[in-house]
């Protein structure tokens, strides 16, 4: 049975390419053969990981959504014999959000023999309240048989709402039971984790690349992995991912 790990959260630059390339570099770690895909006709951030063989598909004709480029995507996913990475993009939220619900999708993979796995991001600062409004209203719409994984991204601060954290939130308590798992991306201090990661990202690197660079100094290098065997850690206990 092949996952198809799909990122999904309308509210851009909240760092769905980061946790695709996450979700990615954790599945060759495992050696699984994956195939990856970037739908995002404005930032194609995942495609640029060269090393992470990401399949960039155009989903749009001119500024609109073209459904029969959804089938073809759906076709991609059907037929392969691994599991599927698909990062989406701000401008195609919606359409590819209602495509998979208007033409039950999900339950069709499953009577496929694959399981639909979406993944949406909370994130701190100033887009709290929208990626909260936004998970809330993407897991109500989906049907009970899509598991989904939440990231909550502190990159840019705290996740607090009125002094409650996330787990202690409505949208959260309300839809308890259809999480399957929560990935915490830390408030990393931006001068040294923050920092280190950022440069990374910016460069288009994995963890393993950027480790490997000979010019690349010794506590860049720590702080590195720490990320990478902190959040690999989460993954392997989040059994969603997991084949």
């Amino acid at each position: 049975m092949a996952k198809i790990h799909m990122i999904l959260q309308g509210k851009g630059g909240v760092g769905k390419s980061l946790i695709a390339s996450i979700l990615a570099q954790h599945c060759y770690a495992k050696k699984k053969d994956i195939l990856c895909i970037d739908t995002d006709p404005v930032n194609a951030t995942f495609h640029g990981f060269k090393k992470l063989n990401v399949t960039r598909l155009d989903l749009m004709d001119g500024d609109n959504v073209d459904p029969r480029k959804f089938d073809h995507l759906v076709e991609m996913i059907t037929k392969s014999k691994s599991d599927v990475i698909i990062d989406n993009g701000a401008s195609t939220f919606v359409g590819l959000s209602h495509y998979l619900i208007s033409n039950q999708v999900s339950t069709m993979l499953r009577e496929m023999g694959h399981e639909l796995v979406i993944h949406t991001v909370i994130t701190g600062g100033q887009s709290l309240t929208d990626t909260v409004n936004g998970f809330n209203r993407i897991i109500q719409q989906f049907p009970t048989d899509v598991t989904f994984i939440v990231w909550l991204n502190q990159f840019w601060g705290k996740i607090e709402m009125n002094g409650k954290k996330f787990e202690s939130m409505k949208a959260y308590i309300d839809n308890k039971s259809r999480i399957s798992a929560i990935v915490t991306i830390p408030e990393y201090k931006m001068e040294t984790f923050g920092r280190d990661l950022r440069e990374m990202l910016q460069d288009k690197l994995t963890f393993d690349e950027a480790i490997a660079k000979p010019e690349i100094l010794i506590m860049v290098r720590q702080r590195l992995k720490i990320i990478k065997d902190d959040l690999f850690k989460q993954l392997e206990g989040a059994q969603a991912v997991l084949a």
